[in-house]
């Protein structure tokens, strides 16, 4: 099969679109047919190899997992031993290891059966960054019905999510963006739209709740933002120092917060299939929908990553995966 690689950690170049081998699913894993996938931080993170602790992980001079992607939709074409609750053929969703390629695997916890009135663009631009707002949202912020709520970093992946989401849950939304995505997210549920180029969001106006897709502000200019039981959800974070950035916003939020009544919460999102199926739960409602900045092909990759890393997307940009004809593998 086709698929992404990195071999090595190095700036988005150092990926490669060539032939391996096509993967088989384990015990409790389905083998999916890539018809869509989508970028996250989380690709540009795994191909740079930064911050370097991660590389303590992931591996020393490469990542053990070589093929890129997380995002995935596509159809089953394979079970592992004991997977029930999928058939051969079912339309998923979700997550999977390599998904910039043409077959993945994935864990029977990490996808759901994808929603007839759903494609495949759409629903692979849903999961990683929706899940990710929909836990920062319920389970970090506890947000709640008429509560004030900021989002920073409103027009990107994970930001374009959370507007909707809190809107949804009755909240009164703030969106900060750039200028060229203020109509976008207003669009999305936003109340309330701050162009961050033009205007200043520490301007004495409290929340209930701030969702911190950036990370660039200080600290204290956010503790002055919330109200006195404010809860701050760190999602995005610098990446000036290589070494261990976002890890000190990290450790300095828990410490300005230490002994306060508002609180500092960082975490990190876990795909679930039972999440999946609520976000398509608000997707037939009418409540949530994909934002696409692009669609690119397997051989756009490395430029997509690059672009990301900027910051500067319009939502999300998906990967179209159509299987490779005999006469055109090489």
């Amino acid at each position: 099969m086709r698929a992404i690689v990195n071999d090595r950690y190095g700036p988005p170049d150092v990926l490669e679109l060539r032939q391996i081998a096509t993967p088989s699913p384990a015990a409790g894993e389905v083998l999916v047919e890539v018809t869509a996938a989508a970028l996250n931080p989380l690709d540009w993170h795994f191909t740079t190899g930064r911050p370097y602790f991660m590389r303590l992980m992931l591996g020393r001079r490469g990542p053990k997992q070589s093929v890129r992607g997380a995002d995935v939709a596509g159809r089953v074409v394979a079970l592992g031993d004991g997977v029930t609750g999928f058939a051969v053929g079912d339309r998923v969703a979700g997550m999977a290891d390599g998904s910039f390629a043409e077959f993945a695997v994935a864990t029977t916890s990490s996808i759901a059966v994808v929603p007839d009135g759903l494609g495949d663009d759409d629903a692979a631009a849903i999961p990683l960054a929706a899940i990710t707002a929909l836990q920062a949202l319920r389970d970090q912020a506890e947000v709640a019905a008429g509560q004030r709520v900021l989002v920073i970093g409103a027009g990107g992946g994970v930001g374009v999510y959370a507007v909707q989401l809190a809107a949804a849950m009755g909240a009164v939304v703030t969106g900060v963006c750039s200028a060229g995505k203020v109509e976008l997210v207003r669009s999305l549920g936003a109340a309330n739209v701050i162009d961050y180029e033009a205007a200043d969001w520490t301007d004495g106006t409290t929340y209930d709740a701030i969702i911190d897709n950036v990370g660039a502000e200080r600290l204290s200019a956010c503790r002055r933002a919330l109200s006195d039981t404010g809860i701050y959800v760190m999602i995005g974070g610098p990446k000036s120092n290589p070494w261990i950035d976002p890890i000190g916003r990290v450790i300095a939020g828990k410490a300005g917060f230490a002994f306060r009544s508002q609180r500092f919460r960082q975490f990190t999102a876990v795909m679930s299939s039972d999440d999946l199926r609520i976000l398509w739960e608000y997707v037939e409602a009418g409540r949530l929908r994909a934002v696409i900045d692009r669609t690119i092909s397997l051989d756009e990759v490395a430029d997509a990553i690059e672009r990301l890393a900027s910051g500067h997307a319009r939502g999300k940009t998906v990967v179209r995966i159509a299987r490779a004809k005999p006469d055109q593998e090489n």
